[in-house]
């Protein structure tokens, strides 16, 4: 047997921080200039030096059906990192910490995400960017606009349900934007689907390719363990062998650690001892026939996308979860160019971001707005001078700020990759794009037709300024698209789903002390609308003809909120010449036919 250990950085994975170079590990030569506007602040920095300090970035997402532990792994990647000392359960109880990942009070109460987080960590010499996202589906536009800011993702799997609806519907975002995907198939150590169906399943499903990377060791029906395969049939195998005494127990306390772990060889005949003969025999059988079976491992079709690299665990128990630490920091690329209105824009040159979160009442004690940005060039100063290309002001960014979460740490500097916090004096809108060179836009970021609308009627006429307030403030940040009636009344919010209201209500009562009842409304989808010919919409016809309710978004966008198809249908008879489009682009909307 090789040793036996618990370290946050363990010797196993056979190389340090300073082994870290980005031709080694990611397939591809580090970022290069393609003539960018200009060297990145001129003389300051070596362009080595600050190619070094890109390739040593990785931002990343993860993406999952609700409740197939996302929230939990993501608290063990912070665990591994060495970024927090001890995991907390999502649901916790009495004595025991908290998801550190999940900061909002109603997060707390629910055992849910409800928004995204942002966890900045170093792990191995690199500096990681994890952008955690909400599960359940009725914050899937949260999710869609941090996608936005990941490089790659990490698509979690429950290992007895598999490829579940919302896991589709991430993964299709994933798949536009031809992000390099990494599964992790979750929960092994529960009763659940074989592996080899698992595989099927995604690439049927999904039809993606999927490179098992990891695969699951049996002792009877009790996962003990994975064969690390690497991604080269060459590559030597090594087993991780967990320890007896935790396996098949899911326990949170006892995952709250570092799991100990044994590390061996294939061929180590102490193996049919620790799996018993059936089991042995099964290891070696099935590592056969991935072997002969399975497909190299193509890095040019896994960055565009269309392989997934796999793995197998128990986020729980801390099973796995090393290998798959290491075996991502080998695969995960570094910042690379962005699509811009001007082309594409590399990593080497101006500085360049653009804003993909707002957030309100981080910090309710100073009822602070913080704006999220993602660095996509050039190197980031503390209280530098930038154009806001949305309004053509200069601004100055003072007081960066990284994140664990509710945590912030002051920072100085950031380079391409990074994600950082910058104060939000009410500007901001997201997808807004920030330079220190010439003008240009990153890709828009999408608003989505809601599903449930509500009017919002005061309960107490004295709190009326903060009810506006509130409802202003939340539809700014994403948490809620909220409609003014172009004829007056009360304002109107839709949702995703229903839990976003709940959400909405909850946060108005406990960040501005407001009491707001809302009423259902009989409407099922909104569309925007512009005239063919390029001039005004007469927004108040439709009220006149009773085709829709006519209003106006956060932006001054004319919407229409229809009851359903044949009232849309009516519309269009009524009204011709006009598009309607279920997705709105910041000042501009997008004909969908």
């Amino acid at each position: 047997m090789i040793g036996r250990g618990a370290s946050p950085v363990p010797e196993v994975c056979g190389f340090a921080a300073a082994d870290f170079q980005p031709e080694r590990f990611t397939g591809r030569e580090p970022p290069r200039p393609l003539g960018g506007p200009e060297k990145p602040n001129d003389s300051i920095m070596d362009e080595k030096l600050f190619a070094h300090h890109i390739a040593q970035r990785r931002t990343f997402a993860i993406i999952s059906h609700p409740d197939a532990g996302k929230t939990t792994l993501t608290e063990k990647l912070l665990l591994y990192g060495g970024a927090i000392k001890l995991a907390g359960a999502v649901k916790a109880k009495r004595g025991r910490a908290s998801a550190v990942s999940d900061w909002m009070e109603m997060e707390r109460e629910r055992g849910i995400s409800i928004t995204s987080s942002v966890l900045q960590f170093p792990y191995r010499g690199l500096s990681m960017n994890l952008l955690d996202t909400p599960g359940h589906a009725d914050f899937s536009e949260d999710t869609y606009r941090t996608l936005h800011a990941a490089d790659g993702a990490v698509m979690l799997l429950d290992c007895a349900k598999g490829v579940e609806a919302q896991t589709k519907k991430l993964f299709r975002v994933c798949r536009q934007r031809k992000m390099p995907i990494f599964t992790f198939v979750n929960k092994m150590d529960r009763p659940g689907r074989e592996p080899f169906d698992l595989v099927g399943e995604v690439e049927h499903v999904l039809e993606i390719g999927v490179y098992p990377v990891t695969w699951p060791i049996y002792r009877g029906a009790t996962f003990r363990g994975i064969v690390y395969r690497g991604f080269h049939k060459d590559e030597p195998k090594r087993v991780y062998l967990f320890d007896a005494g935790r396996a098949g127990v899911s326990s949170a306390l006892a995952g709250s650690e570092v799991a100990p772990v044994t590390v061996t060889g294939l061929d180590d005949p102490s193996l049919v001892r620790e799996l018993d003969d059936e089991g042995y025999a099964r290891l070696r059988e099935e590592a056969a026939l991935l072997d002969e079976a399975g497909d190299a491992f193509d890095v040019d079709r896994f960055l565009a996308g269309e392989v997934s690299p796999m793995f197998f665990g128990s986020a729980m128990n801390n099973f796995g979860i090393e290998a798959f630490l290491e075996a991502f920091c080998q695969r995960m690329p570094p910042p690379v160019a962005r699509e811009s209105s001007k082309g594409r824009i590399e990593t080497i040159g101006a500085f360049s971001a653009f804003i993909f979160k707002i957030q309100a009442n981080m910090d309710r004690a100073h009822r602070d707005r913080v704006a999220f940005l993602r660095v996509c060039s050039g190197r980031f100063e503390r209280g530098m001078r930038v154009h806001h290309v949305r309004s053509g002001k200069e601004m100055r960014l003072a007081n960066p700020t990284t994140f664990l979460a509710q945590e912030r740490t002051l920072v100085d500097e950031g380079y391409a990759g990074d994600v950082l916090g910058v104060y939000d004096p009410g500007v901001f809108e997201i997808g807004d794009t920030l330079t220190s060179g010439p003008d240009f836009t990153f890709e828009e970021i999408p608003s989505f037709s809601p599903e449930f609308f509500v009017r919002v009627a005061m309960i107490d006429p004295m709190r009326r300024k903060q009810l506006k307030r509130g409802l202003d403030q939340l539809a700014q940040e994403g948490t809620i698209q909220q409609y003014t009636p172009e004829r007056g009344g009360d304002p109107i919010l839709g949702a995703v789903g229903r839990l976003q209201l709940e959400v909405v209500k909850h946060r108005l009562k406990s960040e501005y002390d407001v009491d707001a009842r809302m009423e259902p409304m009989a409407c099922e989808f909104a569309r925007w609308i512009t005239r063919e010919d390029g001039t005004d919409v007469d927004l108040l016809a439709f009220d006149r003809e009773r085709v829709g309710i006519p209003a106006r978004d956060v932006r001054g966008r004319a919407v229409v909120l229809f009851a359903g198809e044949w009232q849309l249908n009516s519309a269009k008879r009524e009204f011709p010449g006009i598009k309607y489009t279920e997705t709105a682009f910041g000042t501009a909307v997008n004909s969908s036919g």
